[in-house]
C-alpha cells in the first residue's frame, strides 16, 4: 500500500463522478477542489436533458450550495473562472449505455482523460420501483464499470455502496465481497438476468391490462417481494448488492474499491461542521420529535445506531484512492462506520434529541414554540403493534361506526386519521430492519487504511475518518441537530 500525499496524488488528475448532485458526492467534490486546486478536471455526470440544463443543475444544486462557501472565501473573485476551468457538467444517465452521454466529442474526451471513476449514483428509496432501482443501482453500476474500462488512463473505479447490503445480519459483519448469484438466505441462486426479464414481463403484463396508473405501485410491490424472496429486507439494499456482484464479476483487471458507509450524517469538521442536505435515515425521527409529531417509536434502547459523518466518508474515499491505484487485485471493501470502534446507543440519541429541542424549541408556522412531549419507545414489533391497536386502531374503528351512524359527518376526520395510521405502519415496516438491527460492522480493512495513512504522515485533521475521535454528545447537540434545523428543517 503506497500512500503518497493525498494532495500530491490528486494534482493534475481527471476524475469522473456519477451521481454528482447527491449529498455525499457534493461533499467529495468540494473536498477535492478545496485541498487540490490543481486538479486537472472533474467531470460531473448528472441527469439533464442537455448541456444547458446540466449547467443549471450544477450551479443550483451543487456549486451554489453553502457547502462551497469556504472555497468561495478562499478563491474570492476567481471562483467563477476556477469552476469554469475545473468542473464540467455532463448530461447523462447511468442506466443507459455509455452513461447516456450523447455528445460524441465530450464522451471521447472523458474516455481519453479520465484517471479515476467514482460511482456515487443511486436511488436510495427503500421501496423504490423495482424497474427504476434495477436500472440505476444494479445495471447502472455495470454501465459505470464498462465505461471505466474504456478509459485507457484509468487507474481505478471507486464504487459507493452501503454497509446494509448485508441485510438483517447479526454479530460481526465482515468486509467481504458478494459472489455472483449469491442470496442472503441461501435458498435460491440469484439470477440477475432473470430479474431483468421478470421486470420486463411484468411491465408488458401491466400495459396489456391497461393498468398504467398502477404501474408504480405494482413495481414497488414487485421489488419488495423479490428482495424478501432472496433474503434482503428492501429493494434498495437488494439492488445495491446485485450492483456489487456485477462489478466484481465483470471487473477484469480494473482495480476496484467498494466503499460501504453506514448511515451518513452531517459533516463533522470540514469544510465546516453540521452541513447536511435532506433527511438522512435517523433525521426524520429527530425532526418529527422536534415538531411535536412523534408519539411512539420502534427501537430497542440498547440498539447501536451506526452513523458516520459525511466528511469522514469523503476522506476515506480519497485515502483509498491514493492507496489502491493500478493494483489489479480483487475488490477491496471498506466499511466506513462507527459501531465497532465508537458505538452509539439509540437511548443516547434519544436523550440528545430531547435535550436539544427542550433548550431550542421548534417554532411552528404560526410563530408558536412547540412543546415536545414524552415519546413511547417500543422495543419489539409485537409491542409496537399492540400499542398501535390500543392507541389508534380501536379508536379508528369506533370513529368508522360513529361516522356511519351520523351520515358521514366525521368522514374527513376519519380519513385523515386512517391515512396517518397507514403511513406510520408503512414507515415502521420499511425501517424495521434498521430500527431492530443487531449487527456490528467489522472494519479491519478500514483500520489498516487508517494506520497506513497515519504512518505515511497524512494530515489526520484533513483526511481523518476514525470514529473514535467523535464525542457523540457534542456532535449531536452542537453540530448535527443545529445543522439539521438550519439546512433541512429550515428554521
Amino acid at each position: 500500500m503506497d500512500l503518497c500525499s493525498a494532495v500530491q496524488f490528486l494534482e493534475n488528475k481527471t476524475i469522473l463522478v456519477s451521481g454528482a448532485t447527491g449529498f455525499l458526492a457534493k461533499v467529495f467534490v468540494e473536498k477535492v477542489l478545496r485541498i487540490q486546486p490543481n486538479i486537472k478536471r472533474l467531470y460531473l455526470l448528472m441527469r439533464a436533458a442537455d448541456v444547458n440544463s446540466a449547467h443549471q443543475r450544477l450551479h443550483k444544486e451543487v456549486l451554489g450550495k453553502e457547502l462551497f462557501s469556504v472555497l468561495r472565501g478562499i478563491l474570492g473573485s476567481n471562483i467563477d473562472s476556477f469552476f469554469h476551468e475545473k468542473v464540467i457538467p455532463v448530461p447523462g444517465d447511468i442506466s443507459c449505455e455509455n452513461l447516456g452521454i450523447q455528445d460524441i466529442t465530450l464522451r471521447a474526451e472523458i474516455w481519453k482523460n479520465t484517471n479515476i471513476v467514482i460511482n456515487c449514483a443511486a436511488t436510495t428509496n427503500f421501496d423504490e420501483r423495482y424497474d427504476v432501482a434495477l436500472a440505476i443501482n444494479t445495471m447502472g453500476a455495470l454501465n459505470v464499470l464498462n465505461f471505466a474500462k474504456l478509459c485507457p488512463a484509468v487507474k481505478m473505479l471507486l464504487h459507493v455502496s452501503t454497509a446494509y447490503v448485508c441485510g438483517e445480519g447479526t454479530g460481526h459483519i465482515m468486509e467481504e465481497p458478494f459472489c455472483m448469484g449469491e442470496s442472503l438466505n441461501g435458498t435460491y441462486k440469484l439470477d440477475i438476468d432473470g430479474e431483468k426479464k421478470l421486470v420486463d414481463e411484468k411491465m408488458k403484463e401491466l400495459l396489456v391490462e391497461g393498468r398504467k396508473e398502477g404501474i408504480a405501485l405494482a413495481m414497488k410491490e414487485l421489488g419488495m417481494k423479490r428482495a424478501k424472496f432472496y433474503g434482503w429486507p428492501n429493494t434498495y439494499v437488494f439492488t445495491k448488492a446485485m450492483g456489487e456482484m456485477l462489478i466484481g464479476h465483470f471487473k477484469d483487471n480494473l482495480p476496484i474499491v467498494i466503499i460501504r458507509p453506514t448511515m451518513v450524517t452531517s459533516t463533522f469538521n470540514k469544510p465546516f461542521p453540521g452541513w447536511i442536505e435532506g433527511f438522512r435515515t435517523i433525521d426524520s425521527v429527530m425532526a418529527s420529535y422536534g415538531k411535536g409529531k412523534l408519539k411512539c417509536f420502534l427501537a430497542s434502547p440498547e440498539l447501536v445506531l451506526d452513523v458516520i459523518p459525511a466528511d469522514m466518508v469523503a476522506n476515506a474515499m480519497i485515502v483509498s484512492m491514493v492507496a489502491h491505484p493500478c493494483q489489479s487485485c480483487d475488490r477491496i471493501i471498506y466499511h466506513i462506520g462507527s459501531s465497532l470502534r465508537n458505538p452509539l446507543k439509540f437511548s443516547s440519541v434519544r436523550d440528545f434529541t430531547i435535550r436539544y429541542f427542550t433548550k431550542n424549541p421548534w417554532i411552528n408556522k404560526n410563530g408558536k414554540l412547540v412543546k415536545t412531549s414524552k415519546v413511547t419507545v417500543l422495543s419489539s414489533m409485537p409491542n409496537f403493534l399492540s400499542y398501535m391497536r390500543i392507541r389508534f386502531l380501536l379508536p379508528l374503528k369506533g370513529l368508522y361506526w360513529l361516522d356511519a351512524i351520523f351520515c358521514q359527518y366525521f368522514k374527513r376526520v376519519y380519513m385523515d386519521l386512517d391515512r396517518k395510521v397507514k403511513v406510520a405502519m408503512r414507515l415502521v415496516e420499511l425501517y424495521k430492519p434498521y430500527l431492530l438491527f443487531k449487527g456490528i460492522f467489522d472494519d479491519k480493512n478500514s483500520e489498516k487504511l487508517r494506520v497506513a495513512a497515519t504512518e505515511m504522515g497524512l494530515n489526520v485533521d484533513e483526511f481523518g475518518f476514525d470514529p473514535k475521535c467523535i464525542d457523540w454528545e457534542d456532535y449531536f447537540i452542537n453540530i448535527h441537530l443545529p445543522g439539521l434545523v438550519r439546512y433541512v428543517m429550515k428554521q
